[in-house]
């Protein structure tokens, strides 16, 4: 027989466990609004993020700017919807990576500067998403779903 403890942590479990959905939609709403709103930004001034761009020294800067604030702005949207989430995650990890690279890397010089970068939480969220996944509350989950009933 269980204990009343055990008993209490058991059901707490199971109820968080019917949740469990709710963690990874919170996150893609949240971060993907976040990318959304980026990407808009640059779209919108892309002639200052294309200055910004020559000063970091990247190629082709209103080509990249384009680019970066494309991966952004529909990298956004796809997260909040959940569609295509493991692929679009791809193109926003290269881009956090350019920006680490070029732009932020240089300036760090402790290993504590460096995992305390937004940019390295925004590479760690974007794996994290790559390698589990949307969850259920997404189009891909539902697209999955109906693929697999066929």
């Amino acid at each position: 027989m269980q204990s009343a403890p055990v008993r209490l942590g058991n059901t707490a479990l199971d109820i968080l466990s019917r949740f469990e959905w709710l963690g990874p939609l919170l996150l893609r709403l949240v971060f993907g609004w976040f990318w959304l709103e980026t990407g808009w930004a640059k779209l919108h001034n892309l002639e200052f993020f294309s200055a910004r761009f020559v000063e970091w020294g990247i190629p082709f800067p209103t080509l990249s700017a384009t680019l970066s604030g494309g991966v952004d702005l529909i990298g956004g949207a796809l997260l909040i919807l959940g569609l295509g989430t493991r692929l679009i995650t791809i193109p926003m990890i290269v881009n956090m990576l350019v920006a680490l690279a070029v732009v932020v890397l240089p300036t760090i010089s402790t290993f504590n500067e460096f995992v305390e970068l937004d940019e390295v939480l925004y590479v760690a969220v974007l794996f994290w998403l790559l390698m589990a996944g949307p969850g259920k509350a997404s189009l891909d989950h539902l697209i999955a779903g109906r693929l697999r009933s066929r």
